[in-house]
């Protein structure tokens, strides 16, 4: 035994009786339909999304998921990130305060 076999896990062959292939897990699933008002509620959502981000100093962000549904088709995370916005612009108004000339 060398000092690779420390750090270097035993592998098991994926198709092991009782196990499923790698290959198989990580295969995309079929997308379940959407309906037209989960469609209307996602569009009221980015719309609510690019007016913060028309009334913020934003240039540009970036997000990623955390399960197995993007964040982009996700009503609730794109309002999320609506009110992330809208909270920076107002805590930001409010650290500058007014100028002195």
């Amino acid at each position: 035994m060398g000092l690779w076999s420390w750090f270097a896990p035993r592998r098991t062959p994926a198709t092991a009786a009782g196990r499923p292939s790698l290959a198989a897990a990580i295969e995309p699933k079929e997308q379940e339909s959407v309906t037209p008002e989960q469609m209307a509620d996602l569009k009221a959502a980015w719309a609510e999304l690019a007016q913060a981000a028309k009334e913020s100093a934003v240039t540009g962000f970036h997000a990623c998921s955390r399960g197995t549904k993007p964040w982009q088709e996700d009503p609730a995370a794109v309002r999320g990130m609506a009110a992330l916005l809208r909270r920076v612009n107002v805590e930001d108004a409010a650290t500058e305060g007014p100028t002195a000339k």
